[in-house]
């Protein structure tokens, strides 16, 4: 009997520990800082010197790009214009010497669209050039754009001083707005996004490749850029797709191309390899109904403005939890869309996440009885349960 209870006791050890395994550790990277997030939920997986301030080098195109996706979904530049190459951006420019080049040249007008393929899949410091003198007149115009742009997106730690990122001491980012930055071109220009997998352009009978060679050695990488001056080392913010699991990958500072290259697989690989993204939440899902005083109905439904996803270890989604806190006593008028609590999402004790719970619907103010009688039920409640302000309201 003794060894049969140890038995069941060690089997039952055994199922538990499995039930709460921890995520083996992240990978060592070889780099000055990097950064592993879920493109979809937002959520950071790994990190290293995220907000060190860092120059970006070329992925500083990554923000050109940006500018001019979101210029032309604006209506203020199209595909078809033709683009005057002035001697500013002229491929024999002394300032770009030794760089990367699309090879543009004065008296030959470009089209725009071939001055994105140039940017983004040459790295072509003269596109980036020709493409800020045409969007904004001139570089330091441009250059105050892209601050714009950076400030709209929320890049607290970055400032861009010229559209191709050749050395400047002003001229930085982190690997944090980088990831933040991948996120929105991904999500908010797609089509324009898909040329970052385009692994040649052919310009001027120049034909060039990218150089981003996770292209074509991993078929769900699908981008982004690569990086490289003395000062910054050699950068690569890569992003890849499997089975609907999206992830952005920032590598600063490593120690050659093939170094970058190999530690973004790294990172990349052990993302698809123990985290999963779910849908948690449905936008507009009703979470609850809650009592609301003073108003032309006595229930409020409640949930999340937006869909909310979640990433967390692979097989622990059905551990997750869910706790609702609600406001006390919310009275009328209530307009859709106020923020009225929030909804914790918890995994094995800890916050994963923190939603807004917000109101699904508009409540305009009751009658003057209504709101005698409820100011005085209130007040009752107040005295004895002020939690009865926030009851359970079935409808």
């Amino acid at each position: 009997m003794p060894r049969l209870f140890w038995f069941l006791a060690l089997t039952t050890f055994a199922l538990n520990a499995q039930s709460v395994a921890v995520t083996p550790s992240p990978p060592q990277v070889a780099a000055s800082a990097y950064l592993l997030m879920d493109a979809t939920s937002g959520s950071v997986l790994v990190e290293h010197n995220s907000n060190a301030v860092l120059p970006p080098a070329s992925l500083t195109k990554m923000m050109t790009s940006y500018v001019l996706s979101a210029e032309i979904s604006a209506g203020r530049v199209k595909r078809d214009d033709l683009v005057v190459v002035s001697e500013n951006a002229w491929s024999q420019n002394p300032v770009f010497a030794g760089s990367s080049l699309m090879w543009i040249e004065p008296g030959k007008d470009v089209h725009v669209k071939d001055l994105q393929r140039g940017l983004v899949i040459s790295s072509g410091n003269d596109a980036a050039v020709a493409i800020a003198e045409h969007v904004a007149g001139s570089e330091s115009n441009f250059a105050d754009l892209m601050n714009r742009y950076a400030h709209d997106l929320g890049l607290s730690n970055t400032f861009f001083v010229n559209s191709h990122g050749l050395p400047h001491p002003d001229h930085t980012t982190t690997a944090n707005d980088l990831a933040t930055l991948a996120q929105a071109l991904i999500s908010q220009f797609p089509a324009d996004y898909a040329i970052y997998k385009e692994r040649e352009f052919t310009y001027n009978n120049i034909r060039q490749y990218n150089r981003n060679t996770l292209l074509k050695e991993d078929p769900s990488v699908d981008g982004i850029k690569t990086g490289h001056t003395l000062e910054a080392g050699y950068s690569l913010v890569a992003s890849a797709e499997k089975q609907g699991l999206r992830l952005i990958s920032v590598v600063l500072g490593a120690q050659s191309a093939n170094s970058r290259k190999n530690e973004s697989r790294k990172l990349l690989n052990y993302g698809f390899r123990y985290f999963e993204t779910s849908s948690i939440i449905e936008a507009s899902q009703k979470i609850r109904n809650t009592r609301i005083w003073k108003g032309r109905q006595d229930c409020l439904s409640l949930g999340a403005s937006e869909q909310v996803y979640l990433t967390l270890p692979r097989g622990h989604k059905e551990n997750l939890e869910t706790a609702i806190e609600v406001d006390h006593f919310i009275e009328a008028p209530i307009s859709q869309g106020q923020r009225l609590g929030s909804i914790k999402l918890i995994l094995n004790g800890e916050i994963m996440s923190r939603v807004p719970l917000v109101a699904l619907e508009s409540v305009d103010t009751g009658k003057i009885f209504v709101q005698l009688w409820d100011s005085l039920l209130m007040w009752i409640f107040k005295l004895f349960d002020n939690s009865a302000g926030s009851a359970l309201c079935e409808v």
